[in-house]
């Protein structure tokens, strides 16, 4: 490799940051999201998630069924620059019915950035993800959200982190007053109070007033409650609370917290401050070669989402693929590690929700757009110069499972290229019975709401009117011994035998105690939560 091209992709990596945002639902991520997107100077004026059509939609909200809800569906790619720093922000989406999306998401992120409400604490959608992240050992920053309303004490939701999740805190700013009385930041680094002024809705920058904390004025400006409170507690802070550690910031054992309100814009920009200063920068992937350098001179990208119809006039397919070594150039010939084919990576797109530009080049932890005809499915590895591929994305039990029927048999071919496409783009697993004369998919999904938006977009998206009959099973087991094991033990009790989209065995039970007492019959029998892992798996 050149010294040239060397040092320009030492310099890329040097200068970007990329990370996603796991919540609860309803703990404000999409209006976080836009909040950092306006100080990041990539949308002029931010618009709440509401679900009015008279307000501004959110830039990250873009398909049909979010904008109706008020709700975040599917996970978006958000690039900008902030202080000459290249931001992957990955939004994904908060409702338990969508966690595989997010899973999959954060598999490409380097951070995550943990949003709380302020008045709930840790909820249990957040407990699950933040597992997800343990397991991947990715640097959490935690954000707690909505202090201009009644919260609990700051001191109790840090206790709550430690506790319940074994995590170390340090708190970054800590808040003064909360509700009503919320008057601002106190930063730890710079010994710094930042008073904020209102405005309408947070549509633009927070006004900030700065003031060292022992500046006489602080006596006119903050009611005298509220700055000895702030005292006591920065006494109890000092005193007891963990040490600032980076490295333990970068091995996920100690999260920074920041307090604020992305409504009001309170502390948002100071949290994108610190977050640039603290967060990894693109690192090292497992990869069958061993572990690789960003900085490893061929270009290696793996794709960890799919998205049919972000332009519905033009029923396109989008790969998202992150960016893992080397530097991606528009019209590079790429090798495909699952299939030996090469494929010439034309018409790359920067991404922006669902607004896209042309893109020329990319470095380690950007994210662009590779329009999709059928080649690529998740966890597929793509490279140039010798073969490698990178750890695939598991994909997780389901636990309801539905036929779809097609009630319209002039509209097969649209309800087949619908299912196909929606599947390859992971939106529901799609499963198929082992008795060849029931043709129809199954639709297996974490929940509810996953088999409405497979409707929706069925009809929205393709023409398609369908119907679901749900089946009486709740837990999903894949059969690791294959089918031949199967066939041998014959007819099994209170169970449905199923194939996934790769063919391989499924067994539907109708409960735990079905599952436990079906192990018990036929201890020869190696079942698993997850499906099988490989690379390109888009069930």
């Amino acid at each position: 490799m050149s010294t040239e091209l060397s040092t320009e992709i030492h310099n890329a990596v040097d200068g970007r940051r990329n990370f996603a945002i796991i919540s609860h639902p309803d703990a404000g991520k999409t209006t976080l999201t836009e909040k950092l997107l306006l100080y990041g100077g990539a949308i002029h004026e931010a618009g709440a998630v509401k679900a009015r059509a008279s307000q501004r939609r959110a830039t990250s909200d873009w398909m049909a069924m979010e904008q109706q809800r008020g709700i975040s569906i599917t996970s978006t790619v958000l690039q900008f620059e902030y202080q000459g720093c290249q931001i992957n922000l990955l939004d994904t989406p908060g409702h338990q019915d969508f966690s595989e999306d997010t899973y999959r998401t954060l598999a490409a992120a380097d951070n995550a950035v943990m949003l709380e409400d302020g008045a709930k604490g840790l909820e249990p959608q957040t407990r699950k993800l933040f597992e997800v992240c343990r397991m991947r050992r990715i640097p959490i920053f935690t954000f707690f959200n909505k202090m201009d309303r009644p919260t609990r004490e700051p001191l109790e939701l840090l206790d709550e982190i430690e506790q319940e999740l074994g995590l170390k805190t340090y708190p970054v700013n800590w808040p003064i007053g909360t509700g009503d009385r919320f008057q601002g930041v106190y930063d730890r680094h710079t010994q710094e109070i930042h008073l904020f002024e209102r405005n309408a809705h947070g549509k633009q920058a927070a006004k900030d007033t700065m003031i060292r904390l022992g500046d006489p004025r602080i006596e006119e400006l903050l009611d005298q409650d509220l700055y000895y409170q702030l005292k006591e507690d920065l006494e109890l802070l000092d005193g007891l609370g963990s040490e600032f550690d980076l490295d333990e910031i970068h091995a996920g054992e100690l999260t920074p917290v920041f307090f604020g309100s992305a409504m009001t814009n309170f502390g948002v920009q100071l949290f994108l401050d610190a977050f640039l200063e603290y967060a990894l920068k693109p690192g090292d992937r497992q990869s069958s070669q061993g572990l690789m350098s960003p900085e490893y001179p061929e270009f290696t990208g793996f794709v960890f989402k799919l998205q049919a119809n972000m332009d519905p006039k033009h029923r396109d397919r989008v790969a998202f693929v992150r960016v893992c070594t080397g530097k991606f150039e528009k019209d590079m010939t790429v090798s495909h590690a699952r299939t030996g084919k090469t494929v010439r990576l034309s018409r790359p797109q920067k991404l922006f929700a669902q607004d896209r530009g042309s893109v020329d080049v990319a470095y380690p932890g950007d994210v662009i757009g590779l329009n999709n005809p059928g080649v690529f499915a998740i966890g597929d590895t793509i490279y140039t110069g010798k073969k490698l591929e990178y750890e695939g994305i598991p994909c997780f039990s389901p636990e309801l499972f539905a036929y779809l029927r097609n009630p319209n048999p002039s509209k097969f071919k649209q309800f087949h290229k619908g299912v196909t496409q929606l599947r390859e783009e992971g939106a529901v697993q799609i499963m198929y019975s082992s008795d060849e004369s029931k043709r129809d998919p199954i639709l297996a999904a974490v929940g509810q709401l996953q088999f409405e938006v497979v409707q929706f977009r069925l009809l929205n998206e393709y023409g398609v009117d369908t119907r679901t009959e749900l089946l009486p099973y709740s837990v999903a087991r894949w059969v690791l011994n294959g089918w031949d094991f199967l066939d041998q033990i014959g007819r099994l009790f209170n169970t449905m035998t199923v194939k996934d989209n790769w063919d391989r065995p499924v067994l539907l039970f109708k409960n735990e105690w079905n599952l436990h007492q079906v192990q018990g019959d036929h201890p020869d029998m190696k079942l698993s939560a997850i499906a099988p892992l490989s690379s390109g798996q888009s069930n």
